[in-house]
C-alpha cells in the first residue's frame, strides 16, 4: 500500500513537472526538445525520439535524445528514412494506445549490420500524441536491456504524452490566431492606406493634368507634367504597396495572384503549373512575397515586359523558378548578394528549410529558383 503511495506521488511529480515546462513552451520545436530531456530525466528510459506525422502519413524526426550509434548516425538517418510497425500502426488507426514494441524492424536492422552499435537497445514503447481526437505523432522512448515497459509506466507516458500532444495543439492554435491578426492588421492597413494616401495621390494626379492643359506657358506646362509623372509613379507604387497588404487574388489561388500582381505592375507574366497546388499556408505565404520582389526587380532592372513564372509541385517539395531576358547583371556566386529585398528572399527561403538560387549574365537575364519541402 504504502509503496502504491509513493509511485502514484511520483507520478504526480513527473506529470506536474512536465505540464511547467510544457505550459511555457510557445515553439514547438525547441519545447519537444526540452520536455524530452525532462521525461528522460524523471522516468527510467534513457533513450528517446518524437514523430511528427502530418495527416498525409510523411513524418519527421522533430527530436531525439541519447541514441545509439544505430539510430542517430547520418544525421538520424536509421530513423528519418523507411517505415516500421510504429508508423504504419499509426497511419492505418490499428494505434491508439501506449505500446510495447518487441520487434523494432529499424533496431533489428541495425543489430545484424553491427550489434554493438544499439548499445543494448532492442526494444522500445511507442504512445501516440494526441488531443481530443486529433493525433500529431508518436513518442517512443527506450532502455538498454529493458525488454517491456509495466502497465504504470506505460500509463504515466500517456499520460506525458497527452500533455505533450494538448501542447502542441496549443502552440499551433496561437500560431494560427497570430497569423489571423496579422492578416487582419494588413487587411486595415490596406484600407486605410487606399483611402486617405491612395485618394490623395490620385487627386493629384487629376490636378497636375488639369494644369497642364490650363497653362500656356511651357515651363510651367513642364512643371505640371513633371509633378504628373510623379504622382503617377507614385500612385502605382502605392497600389502596389496595397496589393502586397492585401491581394486580393491570392484567394483565387497562388498562380492567379502572381499574374494579377504582374498586370498591376505592367508586366506580362507567363505561368506554368505542374502538379497539384495544395500547400501550407507559410509555404504559400513565402512563395507570394517572393514572387512579389522577383517581379518588382523585374519591372525596375530587367527592360523587359514579359516575365517566366514556373510552379511545380512534387511528393514532398514545390519548386519555384521565375525568370526574364532582360538585361541582366554580372553576379558572382561568392560575393554577397546585389540588393536586399534578394537577401531577404534568400533569408525567406532559408527559414523554411529550402534552398534558394539566382542566375543572371549580363544582357542574358535573370533566373530565380526556389525549392521549398512542405
Amino acid at each position: 500500500m504504502q509503496r502504491e503511495k509513493y509511485e502514484k506521488n511520483s507520478h504526480l511529480r513527473v506529470l506536474k513537472e512536465i505540464a511547467e515546462l510544457l505550459n511555457e513552451g510557445t515553439d514547438i520545436s525547441l519545447l519537444l526538445s526540452d520536455v524530452l530531456k525532462k521525461l528522460l530525466q524523471v522516468t527510467g528510459a534513457t533513450t528517446g525520439w518524437i514523430f511528427l506525422i502530418g495527416p498525409d502519413g510523411r513524418y519527421n524526426v522533430a527530436s531525439a535524445e541519447n541514441l545509439p550509434p544505430a539510430l542517430s548516425k547520418d544525421h538520424c538517418e536509421p530513423l528519418r528514412r523507411g517505415s516500421c510497425w510504429c508508423i504504419k500502426g499509426f497511419r492505418n488507426g490499428s494505434l491508439t494506445k501506449a505500446s510495447n514494441i518487441i520487434e523494432c524492424r529499424r533496431l533489428e536492422k541495425a543489430a545484424k549490420l553491427n550489434k554493438d552499435e544499439t548499445e543494448g537497445i532492442s526494444f522500445h514503447a511507442t504512445i501516440p500524441l494526441t488531443s481530443a481526437d486529433e493525433v500529431f505523432g508518436l513518442l517512443n522512448v527506450a532502455a538498454p536491456g529493458k525488454k517491456e515497459f509495466g502497465r504504470d509506466e506505460l500509463a504515466l507516458l500517456e499520460s506525458i504524452a497527452l500533455q505533450i500532444g494538448s501542447a502542441i495543439k496549443r502552440v499551433r492554435l496561437t500560431k494560427k490566431a497570430q497569423e489571423v491578426a496579422l492578416i487582419e492588421e494588413r487587411n486595415r492597413l490596406a484600407r486605410d492606406l487606399h483611402d486617405s494616401v491612395n485618394q490623395l495621390l490620385f487627386s493629384l494626379t487629376l490636378t497636375a493634368r488639369g494644369g497642364v492643359e490650363m497653362t500656356e506657358d511651357l515651363e510651367t506646362k513642364h512643371t505640371f507634367q513633371h509633378i504628373q509623372e510623379l504622382a503617377q509613379e507614385a500612385l502605382t507604387e502605392m497600389r502596389a504597396l496595397i496589393w502586397q497588404l492585401r491581394p486580393s487574388g491570392l484567394e483565387k489561388g497562388l498562380i492567379q495572384a502572381i499574374k494579377g500582381y504582374g498586370e498591376m505592375l505592367g508586366l506580362h507574366v507567363h505561368t506554368k503549373l505542374s502538379g497539384l497546388l495544395a500547400l501550407p499556408s507559410l509555404v504559400e505565404e513565402a512563395l507570394w512575397r517572393i514572387s512579389q520582389e522577383a517581379l518588382n526587380n523585374s519591372k525596375r532592372h530587367s527592360g523587359q515586359v514579359d516575365v517566366y513564372v514556373s510552379i511545380k509541385v512534387s511528393k514532398c517539395k514545390v519548386h519555384l523558378t521565375i525568370s526574364d531576358h532582360g538585361c541582366g547583371f554580372i553576379y558572382e556566386k561568392e560575393k554577397e548578394l546585389p540588393s536586399f529585398g534578394i537577401e531577404s528572399m534568400r533569408e525567406r527561403v532559408e527559414a523554411l528549410n529550402g534552398h534558394f538560387e539566382l542566375r543572371s549574365e549580363l544582357g542574358e537575364g535573370t533566373q530565380i529558383d526556389v525549392a521549398l519541402p512542405y
